[in-house]
């Protein structure tokens, strides 16, 4: 299975988020073809009402546990029903500032 699609299953079965984009940022460094070293979760639950956005990334992490140790960089867009309401903006990631391919 695909890290990709690992990190897509452990989300889905653990917050029954009701927007889920797993994107793999990998192309944008200095990493070989195919990689799966630099992803972006943007994820949206219920769950994360009334919650810190500081505890919304936590609980993210602990939930990849297995999967960040095989993964360079994960950046977390983790929003309650109400704020993706408001504002289903997501900023894009900067450009990659290291490595010999940026």
């Amino acid at each position: 299975m695909s890290i990709a699609a690992s990190i897509t299953r452990r989300l889905q079965g653990r917050f029954l988020p009701s927007v889920l984009h797993v994107i793999n940022e990998s192309h944008m460094h200095n990493v070989p073809i195919n990689s799966e070293t630099h992803f972006k979760v943007v994820i949206v639950s219920g769950e994360f009402e009334g919650m810190p956005r500081i505890m919304r990334i936590r609980i993210v992490n602990s939930t990849l546990m297995d999967e960040l140790e095989q993964i360079h960089a994960l950046s977390i867009v983790a929003r309650s029903l109400s704020e993706w309401e408001m504002s289903s903006e997501v900023v894009a990631s900067p450009p990659c500032l290291g490595g010999s391919k940026c």
